[in-house]
């Protein structure tokens, strides 16, 4: 069994802006850098393709998906809030990232492969239900959960984000749904600023304090996840996985370091190892100093190809 990598060319084509930092430079810093290793024979590279309006409709309604339809220019771009933009690829991008999550899943869950790894962009956990913001315009993390509980027809889901920003639009649209056990480690306080202490009984936060040090960080994230993991007994690991808790990222003040993206995901296939026959799905969200993303995501590689 192997690990599916997913990228398409498409997903850097998506530009906010030369100085902007979810830049088409995050995915080729990774590849790049993958290809210096062996880990680029280990994997089983797949271009998705673009996600159905169908199955968006999981989680995003009609007017929506509309309103985003409308808003994508021709040329130049628009800014759907301050901190995203939308140009004409951008749909196609985030179609395709989109896509991956949920392709990835129907793969994982056929057994074609053991885990897998989305290395797209847009990325999505801030794109709630019916807004788009922080970089984001689908959720993917969500819609990879639907399709494992709607089509696949799993009755437990896990969603692990340990991105240094709230998965705010995860939250949003997972809120109080028995099925899914959502579990999230972030810097608060922080952007973006939201969802922190909605307390519906499936929602697990971690709050990080600014300059924490990796041992406490490694600490309340166990002590704060892993029996709520175990009680759950997840059929399916989910995981957003942001990078840019690492101390060299300009985005966020922790103080994380490529191992402890390593202990994070020895941690992640051993509950998926227990209770999901291994099953587990990550999708890139943040991360952007191109060198601690790449050496972080190769970290989190080595772990999942060795399962």
């Amino acid at each position: 069994m192997t690990t599916a990598f997913f990228s398409h060319d498409d997903c850097m084509k998506h530009q906010m802006g030369p100085e902007h930092p979810e830049s088409p430079e995050r995915l080729a810093a990774i590849i790049s850098y993958l290809a210096d290793t062996e880990l680029e024979e280990k994997l089983d590279w797949i271009r998705p393709d673009e996600i159905t309006r169908d199955q968006l409709l999981m989680v995003h309604p009609e007017r929506y998906l509309q309103q985003l339809d409308m808003m994508q220019p021709t040329r130049g771009r628009v800014f759907t809030d301050p901190d995203t933009a939308m140009m004409p690829d951008t749909l196609r991008a985030a179609r395709l990232a989109a896509g991956a999550n949920v392709q990835a899943v129907d793969m994982v869950l056929s057994s074609q492969v053991t885990n897998a790894f989305i290395c797209a962009r847009p990325p999505g956990h801030h794109a709630e239900r019916t807004k788009s913001m922080g970089f984001c315009f689908y959720n993917n993390i969500a819609l990879a959960a639907m399709r494992a509980l709607n089509f696949h027809h799993l009755e437990r889901v896990a969603i692990v984000d340990f991105d240094v920003h709230q998965g705010n639009g995860t939250v949003d649209i997972v809120s109080g749904d028995e099925r899914i056990l959502m579990c999230s480690s972030f810097q608060h306080p922080f952007y973006p600023h939201s969802h922190v202490y909605q307390q519906a009984d499936n929602i697990v936060n971690a709050l990080i304090p600014a300059n924490a040090t990796a041992a406490e960080y490694r600490e309340a994230v166990e002590a704060s996840w892993l029996k709520r993991l175990q009680a759950f007994k997840p059929q399916l690991v989910l995981v957003s996985a942001g990078f840019d808790g690492h101390r060299l990222d300009p985005m966020a003040e922790l103080n994380l370091e490529a191992d402890d993206y390593r202990w994070l995901t020895e941690m992640l296939t051993e509950v998926a190892r227990e209770y999901a026959n291994d099953r587990l799905v990550s999708t890139l969200e943040g991360g952007y100093h191109l060198k601690a993303l790449a050496e972080s995501v190769a970290a989190h590689l080595e772990v999942l190809t060795s399962v």
